[in-house]
């Protein structure tokens, strides 16, 4: 036998399955990566909840395949003890200062709403010990609007943020040294991790797994959570589809739907108009204040919005400019780069699972 041969299979049979055995017992008492959650009276249960559903499902997804769990989580909150939620059920917790800076890998501050954000914000206990925990965190952020209270610590300045929808433009103004992200489901600047409304947390921490440990297990825990998809933080907060159905009793929502499910087919003012059953005139000037914007320019957007998925699929720019409707591939790379900023090219070698 070589001198290259590892060092376990050098030894006799009997001796390799003991060190083997021994060895595995030992990785399952190594440092686990800590998961620190911050919240406070009335915060936002599901900013906490399904974010920490997540990662315990990565814990149960590796040990199915035999490999010790990843990740141990903790709430901590100002005063510790328990801490009741918005929807009213409450968590135990720790207090800040039992809380030791070298002890947490990951921070995330959980979002609520407003009246219940004034409080923590006048709160001196966390000038005093969340920015140690942040400094010494590999990674840091938050799940909603939670992104205001590092922002009002100071700790957000020059960073690239995103937030609740409804929460973008007050933080933009009030931090102007803060990068204010409106569309994203989550953004990545260096140790900064932050993610828009609530159930968003879900898409931030799926992808914290796949970076973790790996896409294959983030793909089982999202599974296992019977998500439609695992989101990439790049896709909008609101989807086209979505934009319509938040419009009270929009009279469009069936023909929206049937326009995502037919983005190869023609969609010009004309065929949709007959469609709805309304001459060409009435029907841009109804979808129009019905929606917000031209059905010209919210075909557009559904098309390049799942021509985004395709590219991360890896399929070649020819077969996503046919399947969304976008061909030759030139007025394709030209619609999408005019949109973005980027060529599909590029974003697809940026974004690709394959």
């Amino acid at each position: 036998m070589s001198i290259g041969t590892p060092f376990c299979l050098r030894l006799s049979s009997g001796y390799r399955e003991h060190f083997l055995a021994e060895m595995t017992e030992i990785s399952y008492f190594l440092p686990m990566h800590r998961l620190t959650f911050i919240v406070y009276p009335g915060f936002e249960l599901l900013d906490t909840s399904g974010p920490i559903s997540v990662f315990t499902g990565a814990n149960r997804a590796l040990g199915h395949s035999g490999k010790p769990p990843f990740y141990a989580v903790d709430l901590v909150s100002p005063a510790g003890g328990s801490v009741t939620s918005s929807s009213g059920i409450a968590v135990h917790t720790r207090s800040l200062d039992a809380c030791a800076p070298e002890g947490v890998d990951t921070l995330l501050v959980a979002g609520a709403e407003s009246e219940h954000l004034l409080p923590v914000l006048a709160d001196p206990a966390w000038s005093v010990w969340l920015p140690e925990l942040v400094g010494k965190a590999q990674r840091f952020g938050s799940v909603c609007s939670g992104v205001i209270v590092l922002a009002r610590l100071g700790l957000l300045d020059g960073h690239r943020v995103a937030t609740h929808w409804d929460a973008c433009a007050p933080l933009a103004a009030t931090f102007p040294s803060v990068s204010v992200d409106a569309d994203a489901l989550y953004v990545v600047d260096g140790r900064l991790w932050t993610s828009a409304g609530v159930t968003t947390g879900i898409d931030m921490a799926l992808a914290m797994v796949a970076q973790d440990v790996s896409a294959d297990i983030a793909g089982e825990v999202a599974k296992r959570l019977v998500l439609y998809a695992r989101r990439p933080g790049y896709q909008s907060q609101f989807s086209p589809l979505l934009h319509a159905q938040v419009k009270a009793d929009s009279p469009f929502a069936d023909l929206i739907g049937w326009i995502l499910a037919n983005l190869g087919s023609q969609l010009d003012v004309p065929s949709l108009a007959e469609r709805a059953g309304l001459s060409e005139r009435t029907f841009h000037r109804r979808f129009v204040a019905v929606i917000g914007q031209s059905p010209a320019r919210f075909v557009e957007t559904a098309r390049l919005d799942a021509a985004r998925m395709l590219l991360c699929r890896g399929l070649s720019l020819k077969s996503v400019a046919a399947e969304v409707g976008l061909s030759p591939a030139t007025r394709f790379c030209e619609a999408f780069e005019r949109r973005f900023g980027i060529t599909p090219r590029l974003f697809r070698e940026m974004h690709s699972e394959f």
